[in-house]
């Protein structure tokens, strides 16, 4: 074994491994891959780049192309939703005709796409029908997979394995050369989920059985977290709106609708104004606000409201900072830049020229020369002379005080009564600074008073707070302590209108919004609707409190709220799918008879041999945007770059494993040994390898690895390399075992409730039929023997 075997192996591994955890995008996994072979120089420079100028690449990029125009000229909804209209209400021929057109339109558009269009349509006639949908997804996905096998552009691993074929000096498989056996395959997969995996799939009851009534929130358990409260009559929280009334920031409601003189207002916006004897529907949780209640009203005492001066004792004082030029600051907020943390400070003002802000700049991006007023411990302001984002740090003496009576923050004095449950919290539960805007930057306990308290420090009852906030925000804190919860039961129903409901959307499998939060992406303010629960891992998540701060992942499925007509704008965003047609991206039905057309002509030409696929494809696709039937801004959203950069940068893998013997070594060392063993043996060792591969990598890489072995394997046994290569482009498709094995289960994931151990149910049987499929029919249509 030659030290360049051992270096590729070595990267081989290496990529599994981060294929495996997830530590890095799959596409970063491919361009490191490609660097490291070009770096050790087990590539030349220019087979390095050949990858991104290859047939199978381009070819690739060009049918997700004309995948996307027929996708949206509505041309895959039209005959999905003509062909199941022939399924009647029997289960076994909704199954049927789900898994056959899926898996027939599958043959010519990227399963994806045939899943994400035909999602909506399966979970409204499941809904209909009084079906979980949790037994028609899978189905669904897994019959794209299937059907992505029967043709040359049904899936990549097919195009990339026929490309592996022409380079190795073989005439490459055409456009049906997988459909004698991919065909086969689909049949045997549709007859295995009607007569068996039917009766595993489980039976997750998301949705109501109740006809044509879709109860999405039965469905989420909403009625569990709804209930209602009323504004007293002379409620403080008269005259201001919902965002003022902080019943989403301090307590974690969402307001669905507000009852006002027998008027139902629903889905209210942020700026809509509150009365008092209002009467809100809301979606949360009961404990915070009765949490709040248990405080009992803060006391004000008599005495004079503070002043600056109180502020200041003999190991705490005040300073003025400036922004300095080129500093780290400028263009950050002190949220985002952590400022108390960071330098142990409290901001008490900002001053940018003449204006002086006092609230509400914690989020105002810094400038260079903005002023900042502080408070802080003295030996903590002499360190900040030599901090270098501050061009100046001058800390006050007492005459400095006096002259800054214009910056001066609102200061206010409250105190813990007895009996108080605040009592024994500490100033991180309290949420006063979070919740109320209300910062603690004393306590007086009897003759101690403890300035800059710790978020860890402990409060008491009769102690003494002086805190920086404005007297309204202590008059709204009053005010949510006098919400009256009602023993109405809101009904979910009453929520609805025709302008105004519930609805149910997943993430995309090219979302990029994994591992953020709906804090982070302001997700109410962006979309306009409002996020009410997230299902994940079989069970529904409540509470705005606790879902905000959840890191999405792939396979959730969101129950929002709000005006349908948000629901178009949010159908238009790459990272969401929307699961119901009302949602739906208006198709450009006009332009359909011409995709078809299009599609139709490069299959025929590619057929009839006139021009090869990688010539036809881009034409085709060019031709897509020619005729009006895809933008070319959307030409950039169907391509899935992640997929392209990921393909050029294993191809280099491949190629260095058949130039440096590596292929050809564990050819020999592994199937090698089991086709010692007999045909049967090797093609089933071969299918099971690849297959087991699909589950914990991504197809195309698997497609990629495994080519150079197949060829180096019909070599040394004297096979002929069709058949091992038509073995590895059928295992590598498939994906059944999890939910992470392929995207298209990713995305029915959330919609029917499953868990992973439902695919691993379902999927091994259906891995066993391939298999079987592979053994006894693929040694004919593809002899072993050349």
């Amino acid at each position: 074994m030659t030290l360049s075997v051992v270096l590729v192996l070595a990267i081989v591994v290496a990529a599994v491994v981060l294929f495996v955890t997830e530590w890095l995008r799959y596409d970063v996994v491919g361009i490191l891959v490609l660097l490291a072979l070009a770096l050790l120089g087990l590539i030349t420079h220019e087979q390095a780049l050949e990858g991104f100028s290859n047939e199978a690449v381009v070819t690739i990029a060009a049918v997700l192309v004309l995948s996307g125009g027929l996708a949206r000229t509505g041309v895959a909804n039209l005959v999905g939703r003509y062909v199941l209209r022939l399924a009647g209400e029997s289960r076994f021929r909704l199954i049927l005709v789900i898994m056959v057109t899926a898996g027939v339109l599958s043959g010519i558009m990227n399963d994806i796409a045939v899943t994400a269009l035909m999602l909506p349509v399966v979970i409204d006639i499941a809904r209909r029908l009084g079906q979980p949908a949790s037994r028609l997804l899978m189905p669904l996905a897994f019959a794209c997979l299937l059907g992505g096998m029967t043709t040359l552009i049904g899936t990549a691993p097919n195009i990339l394995i026929a490309g592996a074929l022409g380079d190795a000096g073989y005439e490459p498989f055409g456009m049906f050369a997988f459909t004698p056996v991919g065909g086969t395959v689909l049949v045997a997969g549709v007859a295995y989920m009607l007569f068996i995996g039917r009766h595993l799939l489980p039976v997750r009851t998301r949705e109501s059985d109740s006809g044509d009534n879709v109860d999405l929130g039965g469905a989420y358990e909403l009625s569990e977290t709804l209930f209602a409260i009323e504004l007293p009559a002379d409620s403080p929280l008269h005259g201001r709106t919902l965002v003022e009334s902080r019943l989403g920031m301090a307590l974690g409601l969402n307001v669905l609708a507000v009852l006002r003189g027998g008027e139902r207002h629903l889905a209210p916006r942020a700026d809509f104004p509150l009365k008092g004897g209002d009467r809100l529907i809301v979606e949360g949780r009961r404990e915070p606000l009765l949490a709040l209640q248990s405080w009992k009203h803060l006391g004000r005492p008599g005495e004079r409201l503070p002043v600056i001066e109180d502020l200041i004792s003999e190991d705490v004082g005040l300073a003025e900072l400036s922004v300095g030029e080129g500093s780290a600051l400028v263009g950050r907020s002190l949220a985002a830049s952590d400022f108390r943390m960071r330098y142990r400070v409290h901001v008490l003002a900002l001053t940018r020229g003449e204006t002086i802000q006092r609230t509400h700049f914690q989020r105002e991006e810094l400038s260079a020369g903005d002023a900042l007023l502080v408070l802080g411990r003295l030996e903590q302001l002499e360190q900040l002379r030599t901090a270098p984002e501050f061009s100046r740090v001058a800390v006050l003496g007492q005459d400095d005080v006096a002259e800054r009576r214009q910056v001066e923050p609102r200061l206010l004095r409250v105190t813990i009564p007895r009996g108080s449950l605040l009592a024994g919290r500490t100033l991180a539960d309290s949420r006063l600074g979070q919740a109320f805007g209300l910062t603690v930057l004393e306590i007086i306990r009897g003759s101690d008073p403890r300035s800059l308290p710790a978020p860890d420090d402990v409060l008491q009852a009769e102690d003494t707070l002086l805190i920086e906030g404005r007297p309204e925000d202590l008059g709204i804190l009053d005010a949510l302590q006098d919400l009256v919860v009602t023993s109405e039961t809101p009904d979910v129903e009453e929520l609805e209108s025709g302008s105004v409901g519930l609805a149910e959307i997943t993430l995309s499998p090219r979302t990029a919004l994994i591992g953020q939060t709906l804090r982070g992406l302001r997700f109410r303010e962006k979309y306009g609707l409002s996020v009410l629960a997230i299902w994940r891992g079989g069970r529904a998540y409540h509470s705005n409190v606790r879902i905000r701060d959840m890191k999405l992942e792939l396979g959730d499925a969101l129950l929002v709220y709000g005006r349908r007509r948000r629901l178009v704008g949010l159908a238009e965003d790459p990272d969401f799918v929307v699961l119901a047609e009302e949602g739906r991206e208006a198709f450009r039905e006009s332009r359909a008879p011409v995709a078809a057309l299009i599609m139709a002509s490069v299959i025929a030409v590619v057929s009839l041999g006139w021009l090869p696929i990688f010539i036809m494809a881009p034409t085709g696709a060019l031709l897509m945007v020619l005729t009006g039937c895809l933008a070319v801004d959307e030409v950039y959203r169907v391509i899935e770059w992640k997929v392209i950069m990921l393909i050029a940068g294993m191809l280099g893998l491949g190629v260095a494993m058949q130039e440096t013997g590596a292929a050809e070594l564990v050819a020999t060392n592994v199937l090698g040994s089991i086709g010692a063993l007999g045909s049967l043996p090797l093609i089933a060792g071969l299918f099971l390898i690849t297959a087991l591969s699909a589950q914990i990598m991504p197809t195309a890489a698997v497609a990629v690895l495994m080519s150079p072995i197949a060829l180096s394997s019909a070599a040394d046994l004297g096979l002929a390399p069709q058949a091992l290569l038509m073995v590895v482009a059928v295992g590598a498709s498939c994906a059944f075992l999890s939910p992470f094995g392929h995207a298209v289960n990713l995305l029915v994931m959330g919609a029917g409730g499953y868990r992973v151990t439902d695919y691993t149910k379902v999927g091994v049987g259906m891995l066993l039929v391939v298999l079987a499929v592979v053994m006894l029919v693929l040694p004919i249509i593809w002899p072993l023997v050349p």
